[in-house]
């Protein structure tokens, strides 16, 4: 699990960094960065940010996760693809 997790936390800085400009000059983004709070999402990249998470990780976010709090960092989006696939596997 440990591995997997590691490997998606990967992918997602990955997209993150790749989308957003504002990262090509600035240090590396960390796992529990806000990237609301640095200022650099916008709408468009949030809804871009969504539908990433739903088709690389094969998980529907119900329409109550979809909160900043909830894709403000990279742990807490690890943290929801586990909730949304532990609650799949009840």
């Amino acid at each position: 699990m440990m591995h997997i997790e590691s490997e998606a936390r990967s992918v997602i800085r990955k997209f993150i960094e790749q989308n957003m400009s504002a990262f090509k000059d600035a240090d590396e983004l960390g796992d529990s960065d806000n990237i609301f709070e640095k200022g650099f999402v916008t709408s468009i990249f949030a809804v871009r940010l969504l539908d990433f998470i739903e088709n690389k990780f094969d998980v529907q976010v119900p329409d109550e996760d979809i909160t900043l709090v909830n894709f403000c960092s990279v742990d807490r989006m690890i943290a929801l693809i586990g909730r949304i696939r532990s609650a799949a596997n009840v």
